[in-house]
């Protein structure tokens, strides 16, 4: 056999479609892989031992926050030491292109600091989905796919207000669609708590569906949380867009509260029976109790009217703040929460006077301050122009499990990247599943961890040549312990690496040698 560039010998393989470990070689010339006979001799310039170890492709996360921050921090350690060497990027409507305006470019990065970050000495200066992925093809350590967010076709063609998109403003998302994708955009995705993506109707989104579908894509989305029921109603929509459009749909962070009015069977029902009924519908979850996002979602939505300026000129009005009030009070606890302002920790505070609020609760600003929620909120949001970041209570813990297991699901981490104490599940989200849910529990086996950690979101992805360890894939691969692999990621202390995660490699280049980032940066834009 011709010498390889890199030799995994000794391990058993997974190979990403459910099938049952077997003992095997993996043997790395260039960016490709073949699958070889144990004990082949082969001359190779590396040779990592998997002796006890499991050898599978590499872990795809199908939704991440990174746009802007990976471009910031290339090595994203966070990611690749726990596996990850794909992610989509663009998720919740919030794709920073295409926007033909500088302008709107900018009041995109401050609305969404407090979600996206919004990096020191970051060059912001692209307009095409072409020129943003530009700066991250062979420039960072993971391989990234983009979905185009509705957001940014409805500023690009209607501005950042609540107006109805008609037949001419929808031909011209519909057209901008179509030429993201051929730059390399997978899909269209949605964010429906996050404005002015939030504003389009459900016929508005089953057409861009639809456009999608025709080029091969498909509809990625934050659904609607507050419609209807709060239940299943924001689901039932989902899964109505896709059915008018005639296109595919995955259910972005798909989970049960302990707020819902119901179990998750009802949840996972509606995906089941869509299915059945010959509709194309899948989701992912994430593994940990913990959401979080920006706290400008505190705000309605017509607070958020015409953007980012118009958002704090009505948040510094007392009059708007008395509104607020009255919203509040019928409203009730804090957002998706039952836990109140006490479950609302905050971060990511830049000025010197509120720095002393970083990883501490709302609650104890309206305490200390001696002021209430809106005026706390407001006030915080005005003086960090926009950028604080929450984590609040996500899934149910004791419920978290039925999305994990169900065979149509799969993994995103919903991973952020800002404030002292993100969620754990930034760090911790694929060897959770392993360590916890596979080892410790037993309630789903390593294969079929592994199938939707892989080939699964591949398949929804429609990456032929990645997700699987066969002759002539991509050489995505990850090597670790099914012993000892864990997430060490906690609420309290979410910033650890995991354990068990010896080796990464990304097109075949090694990021992750022995637990240690070796500084590579291999990754590519994902492309059908």
């Amino acid at each position: 056999m011709p010498a390889v560039d890199v030799l995994i010998s000794g391990g058993m393989v997974i190979d990403g479609t459910g099938a049952a470990a077997f003992a095997a070689d993996v043997a790395i010339s260039g960016d490709g892989l073949r699958v070889v006979q144990r004990g082949t001799q082969v001359e190779a310039g590396q040779r990592i031992d998997a002796t006890g170890k499991v050898v599978a492709p590499g872990f795809i996360d199908l939704h991440s926050h990174s746009d802007l921050m990976i471009l910031a921090e290339p090595r994203h350690e966070p990611k690749v030491r726990q596996g990850v060497t794909t992610e989509i990027i663009g998720v919740d409507g919030l794709s920073y292109a295409p926007l033909p305006s500088q302008a709107d470019l900018e009041a995109l990065i401050e609305m969404n600091a407090g979600l996206d970050g919004r990096p020191d000495g970051l060059a912001a200066a692209w307009q095409s989905v072409a020129d943003y992925l530009a700066q991250l093809d062979g420039k960072v350590s993971v391989n990234v796919g983009l979905m185009v967010g509705n957001s940014a076709l409805r500023i690009s063609r209607l501005g950042w207000s609540d107006v109805p998109a008609d037949s001419d403003a929808l031909a011209d998302m519909r057209a901008l669609l179509a030429d993201a994708m051929s730059d390399g955009a997978l899909g269209v995705s949605s964010g429906l708590d996050y404005p002015p993506g939030a504003y389009a109707t459900t016929d508005e989104l089953a057409a861009l569906t639809g456009e999608a579908a025709r080029r091969g894509g498909f509809y990625h989305t934050h659904v609607r949380y507050p419609l209807g029921d709060r239940y299943l109603d924001p689901f039932r929509e989902a899964i109505e867009i896709g059915r008018r459009g005639g296109g595919p749909v995955h259910i972005t962070h798909f989970y049960h509260r302990q707020t819902h009015p119901g179990g998750p069977e009802p949840l996972l029902a509606l995906v089941d029976d869509a299915r059945a009924e010959g509709l194309d519908v899948t989701f992912d979850t994430y593994p940990y109790e913990w959401a979080a996002t920006r706290l400008l979602v505190q705000m309605p939505l017509w607070v958020q009217d015409g953007g980012p300026s118009k958002a704090k000129e009505r948040m510094a009005d007392r009059a708007v703040r008395d509104r607020l009030r009255e919203e509040l009070r019928a409203r009730g606890a804090a957002y998706a929460s039952a836990a109140g302002w006490a479950d609302v920790r905050l971060g990511a505070f830049t000025r010197p006077e509120n720095l002393r609020w970083e990883s501490r609760t709302l609650a104890d600003v309206m305490n200390e301050r001696g002021v209430d929620a809106v005026d706390a909120t407001c006030d915080l949001l005005l003086s960090e122009d926009l950028r604080v970041c929450q984590v609040t209570t996500g899934p149910w813990h004791e419920t978290l499990h039925h999305f994990v297991v169900h065979p149509v699901g799969m993994f995103g981490t919903d991973s952020t990247f800002v404030g002292a104490k993100p969620s754990p599940r930034t760090y911790g989200s694929f060897p959770r599943v392993l360590g916890e849910f596979v080892r410790e529990r037993a309630l789903l086996g390593l294969e079929e961890a592994v199938r939707k950690m892989t080939s699964a979101p591949a398949a929804r992805l429609g990456l032929a040549d990645r997700g699987r360890l066969a002759d002539g894939y991509l050489a995505d691969v990850v090597v670790f312990d099914p012993a000892t692999v864990a997430s060490n990621a906690t609420y309290d202390e979410p910033r650890r690496f995991p354990t068990g995660i010896d080796y990464v490699l990304v097109n075949g280049t090694v990021v992750v040698d022995d637990g240690r980032h070796t500084g590579a940066m291999p990754g590519r834009v994902v492309r059908r």
